[in-house]
């Protein structure tokens, strides 16, 4: 829910672990003082149009900048829901969502969100590792079986006994070392 020192010690970690060239935009540009709340009650006026279009001008800097040939998205919550949708776009090679969710909750709903199952069912190369917890709540398991009939393009890492949040924040309660340190291990392995 916002760029933060978590996530750029993440990116950081990332470039210099695995050589990578890495990019991570702003989720609410021109609201970075939100606080949570406010993040959340601002979702419904977040559009795909403006997400993604930052997505691709990432990975767009990259390549033209960067010279990197193979362009991956990784992702959180919200970011992996982008990165669900933005798998659609055809643009990346592979995508990581951690936690994504699979359809757009009620709360979140507006005339600018298409619906990531939608965007996933497009034709695409992008092949996709989805890391779903059994306990997580916005990842229902009627949604995953939903994003099961993808098989052809989806792989999907279960970890029964996991909330959501599982992986990446150390700090929360729902973070599952064994499990978090298993998603991260085939995160990097599908992404190299």
């Amino acid at each position: 829910m916002g760029l933060r020192p978590l996530f750029d010690d993440m990116v950081a970690r990332l470039a210099a672990d695995h050589g990578w060239a890495v990019c991570a935009p702003e989720p609410f540009p021109g609201h970075e003082d939100f606080t949570l709340d406010q993040r959340f009650g601002h979702m419904p006026n977040v559009t795909d149009d403006e997400r993604l279009g930052d997505l691709l001008a990432c990975a767009d800097v990259l390549e033209r900048q960067g010279g990197v040939e193979r362009i991956g998205i990784l992702g959180f919550c919200m970011g992996a829901m982008y990165a669900l949708k933005a798998a659609g776009t055809g643009r990346f090679d592979r995508a990581v969502a951690f936690y994504g969710m699979i359809t757009v909750p009620d709360a979140w709903k507006g005339d600018g969100h298409g619906e990531p199952l939608e965007w996933l069912s497009k034709p695409s190369p992008t092949k996709v590792l989805a890391i779903v917890g059994g306990r997580d709540t916005m990842t229902p398991p009627d949604d995953v079986a939903a994003l099961r009939t993808l098989a052809d393009r989806i792989e999907i890492a279960f970890y029964p006994e996991a909330e959501h949040g599982f992986v990446h924040d150390p700090s929360r309660p729902s973070h599952r070392p064994d499990d978090a340190a298993d998603a991260w291990s085939q995160a990097i392995s599908f992404l190299s």
